[in-house]
């Protein structure tokens, strides 16, 4: 049996450390955010996080976003921009909504958009004070 060894965390890897896990992790989120995105699409909520990392956590609603197929689809664009974010200074959790109309969004397009709300959400960040979190 060979060994595998552990080496720090690729950024651009998606493992557990990188994701919001429990319905607590996304409460700390939906109840404290201190930094919003917002598109006629999508909504971005984000926090200072506790650990040493960025986390992600999706909600993609199914009466927002019908077929299981579109809403996989969105998982798997989500997550490659969100990987492919450079680490910040702050460790932030953040929680991806999906909004009615997302499906209609080519790969592209919403690829774009992300991008685009990913960088509001870090010029957010920046300018947030972080001494008032609970």
């Amino acid at each position: 049996m060979g060994a595998v060894a552990k080496c720090e965390h690729s950024a651009a890897s998606f493992g557990k450390y990188r994701r919001l896990l429990t319905a607590a992790d996304y409460k700390v989120v939906f109840d404290g955010a201190t930094v919003k995105s917002s598109h006629r699409n999508l909504l971005i909520l984000a926090r200072p996080g506790e650990g040493r990392h960025t986390r992600l956590g999706l909600v993609i609603a199914k009466k927002n976003v019908g077929k299981a197929v579109q809403r996989n689809r969105i998982k798997r664009i989500v997550r490659e921009s969100f990987r492919q974010l450079p680490e910040t200074s702050i460790p932030l959790d953040v929680v991806f909504l999906a909004r009615r109309g997302i499906d209609d969004l080519d790969n592209a397009s919403l690829f774009t958009t992300l991008g685009e709300q990913w960088q509001k959400l870090s010029r957010h960040a920046s300018s947030t004070p972080q001494g008032n979190v609970p």
